[in-house]
């Protein structure tokens, strides 16, 4: 199966928040409600060319990458989420929402909750006007 966004490598920019790590209260288990955990984030927005190929070299040309930083800021601030599926789809839905965003693909991973694994995560993807 092909990657669902490679079409939009010839008609998109691809921009990237990479490994962004944020403390986050988070979790189901009894043992992750005592305090907040590191969630590593990864963000990649599909920007048309059409409507981020600045002119002016001017950052009102184009979607800031602040926009995702406050975008998980925000929902961090509301306070304890249980699931990562929860945060992905509340961040996934205000990043969808941004006019200038064509794609999105997100994912958050809890690298300390278990010894044995690198971390546990959640990735999900979604195009505008194509069924999930």
């Amino acid at each position: 199966m092909s990657d669902p966004l490679s079409s939009l490598a010839l008609t998109c920019r691809r921009l990237f928040l990479r490994n962004h790590v944020v403390d986050v209260r988070i979790g189901a288990h009894d043992f992750e409600k005592h305090g907040p955990q590191r969630i590593v984030f990864n963000v990649e927005l599909f920007v048309p060319l059409a409507g981020s190929t600045p002119t002016r070299d001017d950052l009102a040309e184009v979607v800031d990458y602040d926009y995702v930083r406050q975008v998980i800021a925000r929902r961090v601030a509301r306070g304890h989420i249980v699931l990562q599926e929860t945060l992905c789809d509340d961040l996934m839905t205000e990043l969808m929402a941004h006019p200038g965003v064509a794609a999105v693909r997100l994912s958050s991973c809890k690298p300390d909750v278990y010894p044995d694994c690198e971390g546990v995560g959640v990735e999900i993807i979604r195009i505008k006007d194509a069924p999930c």
